[in-house]
């Protein structure tokens, strides 16, 4: 798929979203969960928006760190993509930093190779580093499984929420709020324990070599 392909998938409608995954061959695969409490992994990719090497260790936020598995052409990142950098926006000033993070083979799905997701980066605005994962070993370091995958964690690099942005999905009609992820955000800065039920993010699977 080449850039003026990806961006017509950017222009279609969230009811035509379902027909992309049955015809593109997209499988709906939920988060694995990583246990609460892990430990950040260490990692150094290429941020492809400036292909300069970016370490997790210099990346952190004072605050907390937000991981997300994204790609450029999964339906349900698209779906939530301006939710997405406006939360970063928005927490980023309150010393949260954010990264992304995609894993998909290239060679399989070249839309998602490093020089489309610089592009991808650009026309979304993305205000986070947005890294290629070429060997997928740090997607295997989170466990992770779908895209969108979120992992947040505290200024101890504690792991204290995974799973969904809320429960909008493509074609189900509930109103993109990013309720789930600002709701842990807040309990991190007030350093309140997040007693709500904390639900896997389902999308598309990771695209495995």
């Amino acid at each position: 798929m080449n850039i003026k392909i990806l961006i017509k998938i950017t222009e279609i409608s969230d009811s035509f979203f379902i027909f992309i995954l049955k015809n593109l061959g997209m499988s709906l695969t939920p988060s694995n969960m990583l246990p609460i409490g892990t430990i950040l992994p260490t990692f150094e990719l290429i941020n492809t928006i400036d292909n300069k090497p970016c370490h997790i260790a210099e990346n952190k936020g004072i605050n907390g760190t937000v991981v997300m598995f994204i790609c450029n052409h999964c339906p349900f990142v698209i779906h939530v993509n301006k939710m997405l950098v406006s939360i970063a926006v928005n927490y980023q000033n309150k010393g949260v930093n954010f990264i992304a993070i995609s894993s998909n083979d290239p060679v399989s799905y070249p839309e998602d190779g490093p020089e489309n997701m610089k592009y991808h980066a650009k026309i979304n605005h993305y205000p986070f580093p947005y890294l290629f994962d070429k060997t997928q070993t740090v997607a295997k370091a989170f466990d992770a499984a779908c895209t969108p995958d979120i992992f947040i964690f505290n200024n101890l690099s504690q792991l204290i929420y995974r799973g969904q942005l809320d429960d909008s999905r493509p074609n189900n009609d509930i109103p993109v709020t990013g309720s789930d992820v600002i709701h842990a955000l807040e309990c991190l800065l007030k350093e309140d324990n997040n007693t709500r039920k904390q639900k896997p993010s389902i999308g598309c699977n990771i695209k495995w070599k």
